[in-house]
């Protein structure tokens, strides 16, 4: 293939993800951050962390249910930072996702996510039920 082994990992995650977690409902997140800040100082404070994954949200596409998340450290500039904390804010990322995702949801517009859910549903039933291969 020629491309970029930057474009080549990131297609090999996606498909990683739509094999985990198929496709219906579900959005993949790259080139993302979660910055957090434990005092009003930029210099003193802050754990910056960069991550990739799925997000799936529930059937009528309004709210997310889980995260599934590879998150990294990127920098740090707390010198009482310790492994148990890092760990502990890495699963807050996670959590952290999963609540911004459901701001970014109600952002939208839900009209046109219910029309294509409706389309979705009458599609399926005019087809007995069948909505694609393997499904």
């Amino acid at each position: 293939m020629d491309a970029s082994p930057g474009y080549i990992k990131k297609c090999e995650a996606i498909k990683q993800a739509i094999e985990l977690h198929g496709t219906h409902n579900t959005y993949f997140l790259h080139n993302a951050s979660c910055t957090y800040f434990m005092t009003n100082n930029p210099d003193v404070g802050v754990i910056h962390f960069s991550f990739n994954g799925t997000v799936t949200t529930d059937a009528e596409d309004k709210q997310a249910v889980s995260a599934s998340l590879a998150v990294r450290l990127e920098s740090e500039t707390c010198d009482w930072l310790n492994e148990p904390i890092v760990q502990w804010f890495a699963t807050s990322v996670q959590e952290s996702v999963r609540h911004e995702f459901d701001r970014y949801i109600a952002a939208g517009d839900l009209t046109k996510t219910e029309a294509r859910i409706r389309e979705m549903q009458d599609q399926q039933d005019a087809e007995g039920g069948y909505l694609g291969m393997y499904l």
